[in-house]
């Protein structure tokens, strides 16, 4: 009986066990990193909605009262608006979760040295922060939707799938970064000059189709760009993506779990050195 209660008795893999063995420092390091995003300021937790109402307001104001901007085939006022605010909540939360992931050793390094418990719960902890800000941004933006008469309707499940193919793949990448940041501290770096390149290739502020003829079938090789897809169709466009975009995704996963695979390969290997690079 007690078998069935317990998770940690039953017969899963050793990273699994540790997670959950381990699962209340997980979620108290997440709440202390949350906290100490706004200790000290006048207007503590009220910044978690303050931030992405502004960002949203900016956009809405700007972009479909100021300038104008217009969807080809989308009549709502705040179709431009919907469409970047669309893109920007996937990569805000893919950007931000890597450049968390890739210091996360380095960042603890003191705390590695002096306290004994898997390496592992350190990458959790900045992705459930992440997380957070992630869930607390898609609430106000679904607000803005229902409010501005965009809610999509039941299509919205449609972005789920690819919500979760994108933490897989946040998380491998993630996890190679910060493995190989210990080693090699230019990764950092990298990350940060190839978030902006990687950025500027996905189709977040302009449409796809605005790029010439022979650059539009490239830049769906870009993993993010299917991410960003199905995104907007869900919410500008309020219809799910096409089956080419599911088949493109399936597949995505598997490249996403490969990579995951290799990065906790990598890390397994390199773990043991780590102490003394730090």
């Amino acid at each position: 009986m007690n078998s069935l209660r317990d998770p940690l008795r039953w017969p899963l893999p050793g990273i699994v066990r540790d997670v959950l063995r381990y699962r209340t420092f997980i979620a108290g390091s997440v709440r202390r990193d949350i906290e100490a995003q706004f200790r000290g300021s006048l207007l503590g937790g009220a910044w978690v909605l303050i931030q992405p109402l502004a960002m949203i307001s900016i956009y809405t104001l700007v972009f479909a009262n100021v300038m104008r901007n217009r969807l080809a085939g989308v009549e709502s006022t705040y179709g431009y608006s919907i469409y970047l605010c669309a893109g920007l909540l996937a990569w805000t939360f893919f950007a931000d979760s890597l450049a968390r992931l890739q210091s996360v050793f380095v960042a603890n390094a003191n705390l590695l040295k002096k306290a004994t418990f898997p390496r592992i719960c350190l990458p959790l902890v900045a992705l459930g922060v992440t997380s957070f800000n992630f869930c607390v941004i898609s609430a106000l933006f679904l607000l803005f939707l229902l409010v501005s008469g965009n809610w999509p309707g039941w299509v919205i499940a449609g972005v789920l799938p690819a919500l979760a193919v994108q933490v897989v793949w946040t998380l491998a990448l993630g996890m190679l970064a910060a493995t190989l940041n210990v080693f090699f501290r230019d990764v950092g770096q990298l990350v940060n000059v190839g978030l902006l390149f990687w950025f500027w290739l996905t189709p977040i502020v302009y449409p796809a189709s605005v790029l010439p003829a022979w650059a539009q079938g490239w830049a769906w090789l870009n993993p993010f760009a299917l991410f960003v897809h199905h995104y907007q169709q869900v919410f500008v466009y309020a219809q799910l993506p096409g089956r080419q975009a599911w088949l493109a995704l399936a597949v995505l996963a598997a490249l996403g779990l490969a990579l995951l695979w290799l990065g906790w390969r990598v890390y397994q290997q390199r773990a043991p050195e780590m102490a003394d690079e730090l």
